[in-house]
């Protein structure tokens, strides 16, 4: 196998655990001042994710690295073309985790209130842009002979990337609810695990008509292969969690998310960035790429450093991995 589809295999891998961890937390975000009914359930809500979230956004910071250092090409028309988008997605993150970092620096409920709302907005922005995002990469945009972006910013806003939106939005909602309930205890429990199956219904909607939409538009019998496959992993996710198995309906839905993020690169798959202008003008994974000499210098660094994150990322959530209830919150 070409070290240029090997780095286009991590860099998927990386964006699946991203979309996978960090989409809970977006979940929970959005969620805090639904299920947090006072300021305690909200403390509740946050403390499921306070060792974990900014550790999950490290796969976020790896894909970024790894696509600039292996495929600068598509990093440089990437960050040009969707600039404004990938703005307001580092704008919200940045809210985000100052509202996480600042909330409990007052007692003051107005202040409180006020965080509450950046975490809201921090965690929804992302959620809708990021599927907006990478349902553009996979449908292609105007790129030019020069592999520069040639459209502006509505070209961005098709029916195909806003139904992405909405579906990352919906899933990262009902995975977020799975989650709580998976982490809480009590009434907080029973609310999101509610929740989950209410949001669950319209998210399995969206869901498959982008998977739908998808696999046509492709052609692949592998897409259709793994879009019928997040289906049925989400339909087996809001089973368990109507049985109240909270742990196999986080399974489910974390499935759902990482093979919808596997059916996406899939269809991409040997380009990395199609130009809707002409198929000849696409990025690929062998004109966007580095040099040889420089994927194989890569490769060495992520064979070693790679398993030690993993390994620290697995013992945080092992040892963070008991349930929370407001029993558990000083006053």
């Amino acid at each position: 196998m070409e070290l240029t589809t090997v780095w286009f295999i991590l860099i998927a891998v990386l964006w699946i655990g991203y979309l996978v961890l960090e989409g809970f937390d977006f979940g929970v975000g959005i969620l805090l001042p639904i299920l947090g009914r006072n300021d305690t359930e909200r403390r509740v809500v946050l403390n499921t994710i306070g060792p974990v979230w900014d550790g999950n956004e490290v796969w976020l910071l790896v894909a970024g690295g790894a696509t600039f250092a292996a495929f600068p090409e598509w990093y440089a028309t990437l960050f040009s073309g969707f600039y404004l988008p990938l703005l307001l997605i580092l704008v919200a993150l940045i809210i985000r985790g100052v509202g996480f970092e600042y909330r409990g620096k007052r007692p003051d409920a107005s202040w409180r209130r006020g965080w509450d709302a950046a975490i809201f907005i921090g965690s929804l922005v992302p959620a809708i842009l990021w599927g907006v995002a990478l349902a553009n990469i996979v449908h292609g945009v105007p790129i030019d002979a020069d592999m520069e972006y040639v459209g502006g910013f509505f070209n961005l806003l098709n029916p195909y990337a806003l139904l992405g939106g909405l579906t990352t939005l919906a899933l990262f909602v009902t995975h977020g609810a799975v989650f709580i309930a998976l982490k809480t205890t009590g009434d907080i429990r029973e609310r999101a695990n509610a929740l989950a199956l209410k949001v669950g219904l319209g998210a399995a909607v969206l869901a498959v008509a982008f998977i739908a939409w998808t696999s046509i538009s492709s052609g692949k019998p592998a897409v259709y292969l793994i879009g019928a496959a997040a289906a049925v992993a989400f339909v087996a996710g809001l089973a368990a969690a109507k049985l109240g198995r909270d742990g196999w309906a986080f399974v489910g839905t974390a499935v759902t998310i990482g093979l919808a993020a596997i059916m996406l690169f899939t269809a991409l798959f040997p380009d990395v960035m199609p130009s809707s202008l002409n198929e000849t003008w696409n990025l690929t994974t062998t004109n966007a790429s580095s040099t040889a000499y420089t994927l194989k210098i890569m490769t060495w660094v992520a064979a070693i450093f790679t398993p030690i994150v993993l390994l620290y990322q697995s013992w945080s959530y092992w040892v963070f991995r008991k349930r929370i209830g407001v029993q558990h919150i000083p006053s």
